[in-house]
């Protein structure tokens, strides 16, 4: 490691005497000396960066963002409004799915052979038709206790197909690429895709949409009666019909009427920058703001992301891409990209089997699924140390960090003495924990006790989040829905730190660590993302870690044993 320094810094110094000579072929040689030094990496450093890259979200209303045109935030806040208060405009859901629309709808059902068609329809008319849009329907929990529309929109929403592509269904929260000008021209839209659209799947089957709307389990879902399970195909159908048409409605008419000809633009704009494009505008901010890391932890990598990042021309040049072990069937897989100039990527190793060994071996129920976790060794190539990294995607609640952690801890006690370790991850930590989330100052006492420390040194700030993120009113679940002038208020959303670089303590000193929610290596804090620009809900995190020379054996055996000794008092 010495050596490698002094190779650096001579060469910097000769750099320097030659660019500072009269201008001969000397100084020309030095001024390219010097460019050349500056790119490689400094041996004395390590620059790492993680990031949650978050998958697609195929509804781009559903969280708010920040948007650079004011009408997007009053068309929100009018549809709060109308929400919170619809007054006359809260008539019966008969007016938006009218009983035309029915007849057609239960002609299509009974055409295409489904069960209790009949029934399901008396049902409706009975007992949801009056109901008023919002007060009764809308806002009504035992539907959503029922999933009478959650169901069916999660099946049909957006469909993946062979060819990679995919299929949306005719409604205001995906990415449908049509328009519809009037609600007779979105029934038509809905009606026909449902029906009479057939469809190659991506599972190698072909349907139509209304294929994949299959029936309901009570045993699942009791809140459902057994005459409700019998006819809950046909009914979550003409609940989920009933659900688009309001909202197709509804940002037709909330503000008087004044976002009819500019929702659906507005939508296709941010379907580019969230959905379409953020694949591209992810890379785009590797490229453009990380393409100096020595490393770089990702997660909630999709596939169509891991094959762009194999072909993009820069970022393939500058890294070499491990990618954790995965079954496929989850598109959310943890990744590593290890610079070319700083590790030898011939010399990484795959050490998943151990770690999962270990992991099993803590006993208990962790919610880890295939792809979660990296975890591989590779060579410094200047230094010729040997390096442990790992890159982790924690679950929703941040309770398998934890046993992860422990785990990876166990393993880094197997490895050589002077192996060095640094672990990127989204550890879904929580500002304020509970029995079912895992809260940030209870993680980092866990990992104190292990050794470890972070870029957040060893008591991290739980207002220092790295998310910032809040439901809108424009998506199912409006119990969790987020008002705008609550965005900034404590207790709202998801406003936490969550995401994490450990690494043993005494391995590393903090030189720098930045949080960015701009793709320009600067956060504004307050700010909720993604925005039009930065396409995650996490921040990148980003580190200078300046190595520190290891311990002696003599040293590292008397902490060991007065870690033994402490914990026999």
């Amino acid at each position: 490691a010495k050596a490698a320094v002094h190779v650096y810094t001579d060469m910097l110094f000769l750099a320097c005497v030659l660019a500072a000579a009269a201008p001969t072929e000397a100084a020309a040689a030095g001024r390219g000396l010097a460019r050349r030094a500056a790119t490689l990496p400094d041996p004395a450093y390590l620059r790492v960066a993680t990031w949650n890259v978050a998958a697609i979200n195929n509804n781009p209303f559903e969280y708010w963002i920040t948007h650079e045109d004011p009408k997007y935030n009053q068309m929100m806040q009018d549809v709060q409004a109308f929400l919170d208060e619809p007054g006359a405009a809260d008539v019966a859901v008969s007016t938006v799915l009218t009983e035309a629309m029915l007849g057609e709808l239960q002609a299509k059902m009974t055409e295409a052979g489904w069960d209790h068609v009949d029934e399901a329809v008396a049902e409706w008319r009975s007992q949801y038709a009056g109901r008023q849009i919002i007060a009764g329907f809308m806002k009504d929990k035992d539907l959503g206790k029922k999933r009478l529309m959650s169901m069916p929109d999660r099946t049909t929403n957006t469909i993946n197909l062979a060819s990679g592509q995919t299929a949306t269904r005719p409604t205001a929260i995906n990415c449908y690429g049509a328009e519809f000008a009037s609600m007779e021209q979105w029934w038509a839209q809905w009606k026909g895709f449902m029906f009479d659209t057939k469809l190659s799947l991506a599972s190698g089957k072909e349907a139509t949409p209304s294929q994949l709307v299959g029936k309901i389990s009570r045993a699942k879902y009791p809140a459902l009666t057994e005459a409700e399970e019998a006819m809950s195909r046909p009914l979550s159908a003409i609940c989920q019909a009933a659900f688009d048409g309001i909202l197709v409605h509804m940002l037709n008419t909330v503000g008087g009427g004044a976002h009819k000809e500019t929702w659906q633009p507005m939508r296709r704009q941010m379907c580019v920058a969230l959905n379409s494009r953020k694949t591209h505008r992810t890379l785009a901010i590797l490229s453009r703001s990380y393409a100096d890391s020595d490393a770089i932890f990702l997660q909630e990598v999709s596939g169509a992301m891991v094959a762009q990042l194999r072909e993009h021309p820069k970022l393939s040049r500058n890294f070499s891409l491990h990618v954790a072990p995965n079954d496929g069937k989850r598109d959310q897989i943890s990744v590593l990209l290890l610079s070319r100039s700083r590790f030898d990527h011939a010399s990484a190793t795959s050490l998943n089997p151990a770690f999962d060994a270990l992991l099993a071996g803590l006993g208990g129920d962790v919610p880890v699924a295939p792809g979660d976790v990296l975890v591989l060794s590779a060579t410094d190539a200047l230094t010729k140390q040997t390096y442990v990294l790992a890159s982790f995607h924690g679950d929703t609640d941040g309770l398998a960090t934890v046993p992860v952690v422990k785990a990876m801890a166990q393993l880094l006690a197997k490895q050589p003495m002077g192996t060095r370790h640094v672990f990127g991850m989204d550890a879904n930590t929580y500002a304020v924990g509970s029995a079912k989330q895992q809260g940030v100052s209870e993680f980092a006492a866990e990992y104190r006790q292990l050794g470890l420390t972070s870029c957040w040194g060893d008591a991290p700030d739980p207002t220092n989040i790295t998310t910032f993120n809040a439901r809108t009113y424009l998506q199912p679940q409006l119990n969790k829905a987020v008002a705008y002038k609550d965005l900034a208020s404590p207790g709202t959303g998801d406003k936490n730190p969550k995401d994490f670089l450990l690494f043993p303590r005494g391995s590393f000193g903090v030189e720098s660590t930045t949080k960015d929610n701009t793709g320009q290596k600067a956060y504004v804090e307050r700010q909720p993302f993604p925005t039009l620009t930065f396409p995650s809900d996490h921040g990148v995190l980003s580190s200078v870690l300046k190595l520190l020379p290891p311990p002696s054996p003599l040293a590292s055996e008397l902490r060991t044993a007065r870690r033994s000794l402490r914990a026999a008092e």
